[in-house]
């Protein structure tokens, strides 16, 4: 009796945490995202006038709306260590990266782990599914300039001009410099069988932890921000000014491959960011950098050699499911860790600022329609 007694207040207390945190981010997102909305609203003569100042603002608030998302893991204890290469010292360069796919979490982890990388979030631009754009933070991506690809052979190859168009458009005009994806097309375990299905009809290898990617997305961002082209690879060249903004770009100089791992191979979703159900758990991101002139731009080699990135993530994940920890570089004889820190401090002072401009919009929109009603 006294164990059931137990049970059920520790039932208890979970589900009272987890109404807590749901009436916390239920606020968070109505006071933050319109206060996000009406401050570029505000800003808008700006944009005419100084598009690149109005865009350096935009990023920096953007990059606040996503720090507010890793405090909701941070406050359930949900951190991250990462594993691989050090990819700050390319944070200022412009990279296109591409990342294993499991659930909704994984975006929540990328928000966290990039927060600490200089400018890149505030200056990432995102591919996603279009389911996305309905959720509560699509019109924030809308706004910021982010990609919503529809699935499925029957929308394919329209969805691939209209990224081209959009990247044509939105990327250096608005001063991009990170534009990250998810090559697989979808989450693992609703890929995982097709995948397979397809790997053994065509001789593939049979991967377990991730799936085979897709190639479509990944070449044309290639061949539209790439530097210029030489003998079917891309070349690292010099700066050259960009149409839309007269400022300098050297194109893509990096693909940054990250792999996820969950302990266990338990997948954390965004239910579980925000509900906080889950013990405290430790997410492991694995980087890995490749020059640019590395990658092939014609189709063949480049399916090729996007397959073995997703081998080498299979193998990963495997050395990472049966020890715990991410094997070591090439060259290295022992890997090594690092904690993903975040600051309290700042976290606190982005939550202060979301319900100090919630408060303040209110006050002044209720004042105005006092005054005209």
């Amino acid at each position: 009796m006294a164990s059931l007694l137990d049970e059920a207040g520790k039932l208890g207390w979970i589900l009272f945490k987890a109404l807590l945190r749901f009436v916390f981010m239920f606020l968070n997102n109505i006071f933050a995202i319109p206060s996000y909305c009406l401050y570029l609203i505000l800003l808008q003569p700006l944009r005419i006038m100084d598009s690149r100042t109005f865009w350096h603002i935009e990023g920096v608030m953007f990059k606040w709306l996503l720090a507010m998302v890793s405090c909701w893991g941070w406050s359930a204890g949900y951190t991250v260590t990462e594993w691989g290469d050090d990819v700050k010292p390319i944070s200022e360069e412009e990279a296109m990266v591409i990342v294993n796919h499991q659930s909704t979490g994984d975006v929540c982890t990328l928000m966290m782990c990039l927060q600490d990388k200089g400018m890149v979030v505030r200056k990432m631009l995102w591919l996603m599914d279009h389911v996305f754009k309905y959720t509560n933070f699509g019109v924030v991506s809308l706004i910021h300039g982010d990609f919503f690809i529809r699935q499925g052979k029957a929308h394919r190859d329209k969805q691939l001009v209209y990224l081209k168009d959009h990247l044509d458009q939105i990327y250096y005009s608005r001063e991009r410099k990170w534009i990250v994806l998810f090559p697989e097309g979808g989450f693992l375990r609703k890929r995982r069988e097709t995948s397979q299905a397809f790997a053994k009809k065509h001789d593939l290898p049979h991967l377990t932890h991730v799936t085979l990617p897709r190639l479509g997305a990944t070449q044309v961002i290639l061949k539209t921000l790439g530097p210029q082209q030489e003998n079917g690879t891309l070349e690292a060249g010099d700066a050259t000014t960009t149409r839309q903004t007269g400022s300098k770009s050297r194109g893509l100089q990096w693909v940054v491959d990250i792999t996820i791992g969950y302990p266990k191979a338990r997948p954390m979703d965004i239910q579980t960011w925000i509900f906080g159900y889950r013990q405290p758990t430790v997410t492991h991101v694995h980087y890995r950098i490749f020059p640019i002139k590395d990658v092939p731009l014609e189709t063949e080699a480049l399916t090729d050699w996007l397959y073995k990135r997703f081998v080498e993530k299979e193998e990963l994940l495997a050395h990472f499911y049966e020890t715990g920890r991410f094997p070591p570089l090439k060259g290295q004889t022992e890997a090594v860790s690092r904690p993903m820190i975040v600051d309290p401090v700042w976290l606190c002072a982005i939550q202060t600022w979301a319900f100090a401009s919630g408060y303040m919009w209110y006050s002044l929109l209720q004042h105005a329609y006092c005054w005209f009603f």
